[in-house]
């Protein structure tokens, strides 16, 4: 993806605040996928957590994706490395499609490397959002 075609992101101050202790954290300082997680977070548009639109995918939240090419659905939590659990659906914010997915509304979609090439995955819906939920403490 060129930066022309880079999606906005839309972040709360909570996972802001929470994302840069852990960038910070000896496990994630000196990881190659900290300083572009970095460079995601400096170009975010922050929000309060009550004021983060529901259509916003954050941390927690579980996100429905549908691939452009095949039609295939997915079921991905975006979640911090230590959550991580591919078999699950569970997405860390440091892996590729985690770090894209993060600040994602509805309707915007993500370049998603696989093994057989890349993949376009389109936010089709929020199931979970701990902000709407209320779940700032998640």
């Amino acid at each position: 993806m060129n930066s022309s075609e880079i999606p906005s992101i839309t972040i709360s101050a909570i996972d802001l605040q929470r994302l840069e202790a852990m960038l910070k954290s000896s496990q994630c300082r000196d990881q190659p996928s900290a300083a572009a997680l970095q460079k995601e977070l400096e170009r975010a548009h922050v929000l309060e957590p009550k004021d983060l639109p529901h259509d916003v995918v954050s941390m927690n939240s579980i996100a429905e994706c549908v691939e452009e090419g095949s039609g295939r659905a997915h079921e991905l939590a975006l979640v911090y490395p230590r959550d991580a659990d591919a078999a699950q659906g569970r997405v860390s914010v440091l892996a590729p499609v985690g770090m894209a997915l993060l600040g994602l509304k509805i309707g915007q979609s993500i370049d998603w490397p696989a093994p057989a090439g890349t993949l376009r995955l389109r936010v089709t819906a929020i199931r979970y959002q701990p902000e709407a939920a209320g779940d700032y403490h998640r």
